[in-house]
């Protein structure tokens, strides 16, 4: 893996159709610094192409991340505007890069801004970011442009999302009845909640294994762990447990 502090300047995904461009048609005088905090590689090296001309975007990739730890460290040294942080992340998820960047997040003059890029669309994943600090999610859908105007916008102070995402967040927060934290779902880890949604939509244990990457025997050891904390017995109650709280 390369120095996670140094932006990669690879070409990527998105160089065939020219970099893209914000939204008044050239960079002009904006600038953003800009971390990308995303466990895979390729799609770093797409982002970078795609948005990090910075002559012509006024986006500047100053660092780069595949982890929790590595996140912490980068932003932390190179104290970008805007950080555009995947949800699901080896050592503890996107929640824990904003746990441990919240003191940079409420720094009056040079404040850390985070803007969830992500491939997941499901409500917990979006509500537990914004509560963590997060100013927007938006999906891996987006175009170079919006995502360009997005992270301009997050460095302004405005939230961005996703048209369908918003309502998630209007729900969660505007809901008075609703509790504001599921606490049975707060016992479990970003990898663990990861493993039990697949689980729940009846992938096998190698499937999971070869989707998030880790050996089956992890995938059965976090199993074991959201059975234990959840107090369930067997993959059906977990199924059912998961299809109650609309996981799958």
């Amino acid at each position: 893996m390369s120095d996670p502090t140094e932006a990669n300047g690879t070409a990527g995904a998105g160089e065939a159709a020219g970099p893209a461009q914000p939204a008044d048609g050239g960079a002009g005088e904006r600038r953003v610094r800009v971390v990308l905090v995303d466990d895979h590689r390729m799609f770093r090296t797409g982002v970078q192409a795609e948005i990090g001309q910075t002559a012509e975007t006024g986006v500047e990739v100053v660092g780069e991340a595949a982890d929790v730890d590595q996140a912490v460290t980068v932003i932390t040294a190179t104290r970008p505007e805007v950080v555009l942080l995947d949800v699901h992340l080896p050592g503890g998820g996107g929640v824990e890069v904003l746990r441990r960047c919240a003191p940079l997040m409420s720094d009056a003059e040079r404040p850390v801004r985070f803007l969830a890029l992500s491939v997941s669309d499901a409500a917990e994943d979006v509500i537990g970011v914004i509560r963590g600090g997060a100013r927007g999610y938006v999906t891996k859908t987006i175009t170079g442009t919006d995502l360009v105007d997005s992270v301009f916008r997050v460095q302004e102070g405005d939230a961005v999302f996703s048209p369908r995402l918003a309502g998630f967040v209007l729900d969660a927060f505007a809901s008075t009845d609703a509790p504001p934290v599921d606490e049975d779902l707060d016992r479990l880890t970003q990898r663990e909640r990861e493993v039990l949604r697949l689980i729940a939509r009846g992938y096998a244990y190698k499937e999971i294994a070869k989707q998030l990457y880790i050996s089956v025997k992890t995938v059965e050891s976090h199993v074991s762990a959201v059975l234990r904390k959840l107090q369930l017995s067997n993959r059906h109650e977990l199924t059912r447990w998961a299809t109650a709280r609309r996981l799958v």
